[in-house]
C-alpha cells in the first residue's frame, strides 16, 4: 500500500488507518476551521460543502510541503437541519450542543480528500443519520461527566464508539464515517491508485 500522510492530529483517524493496514505519518494543517466555517457560511454554503472545503484545504496545506507524497485531509460536521454544529469550545457548550441535539434526527457528515503536489487528486463525502434519545438535563450532565476532555474536544460531544453510543435511539450509516474517516472508500481509492 500507498505511504500516506495524515493532515490531522486526530487520533481515532490515525488508528482507524493503521487498522487498516495503511502505512500512515501525522502532519497536522492546523487550518483554522472557524474562520473558513465563518466565511463559507456567509456565502450560504451547506455543512456538506463546508466539510468538503475543510478536507480539501487541509490536504492541499500539507501536500504543497509534501511534493510527490499523498496527503489525506479529513473534516467531519453535525448538519441539524441545515444548521452547522461545530465542535465545542468548553463543557457549558457541549451541554448546549447536546440540548440541541436532544430527541433529533441529524446528519453527521464526514468528508476526506487526498492531495497531491498541492491538489486534490480525490475526494469523498459521506453521510450517516443519527436519531438523539429523548434526555432530562440530569443524564446529558451525567454523560458528559463521564467523557474526558480529550474525548469532548476530539469528537465533537459524541464518541460513537465509546459512552456516546448510549445518546442515541437510532444510528443508520457507516460507523468509520461516523467516527470522522470513511475508510472503504479511502481504500478503494488507494487500491486503484497504485
Amino acid at each position: 500500500m500507498v505511504n500516506l500522510i495524515l493532515a490531522s492530529k486526530s487520533k481515532v483517524r490515525k488508528e482507524i488507518l493503521q487498522k487498516n493496514n495503511i502505512s500512515v505519518s501525522v502532519e497536522p494543517s492546523n487550518v483554522d476551521e472557524d474562520i473558513v466555517k465563518k466565511s463559507l457560511l456567509k456565502e450560504n454554503a451547506t455543512p456538506e460543502i463546508i466539510s468538503k472545503n475543510l478536507a480539501e484545504l487541509k490536504a492541499n496545506k500539507i501536500s504543497s510541503k509534501n511534493l510527490n507524497s499523498l496527503v489525506l485531509g479529513a473534516d467531519s460536521v453535525i448538519d441539524l437541519n441545515g444548521e452547522l454544529i461545530s465542535k465545542p469550545i468548553n463543557r457549558d457548550n457541549a451541554f448546549d450542543i447536546l440540548k440541541k441535539l436532544n430527541n433529533k434526527k441529524h446528519y453527521l457528515i464526514s468528508s476526506v480528500c487526498i492531495s497531491k503536489d498541492g491538489s486534490m487528486i480525490w475526494n469523498y463525502t459521506d453521510k450517516a443519520i443519527l436519531t438523539m434519545k429523548n434526555m432530562t438535563d440530569q443524564e446529558l450532565k451525567r454523560y458528559l461527566s463521564k467523557i474526558t476532555d480529550d474525548a469532548l474536544y476530539a469528537y465533537n460531544v459524541y464518541q460513537i464508539e465509546g459512552e456516546g453510543r448510549n445518546l442515541f435511539s437510532k444510528i443508520e450509516g457507516d460507523e468509520d464515517t461516523i467516527m470522522g474517516l470513511p475508510i472503504k472508500k479511502i481504500k478503494e481509492y488507494l487500491k486503484n491508485y497504485q
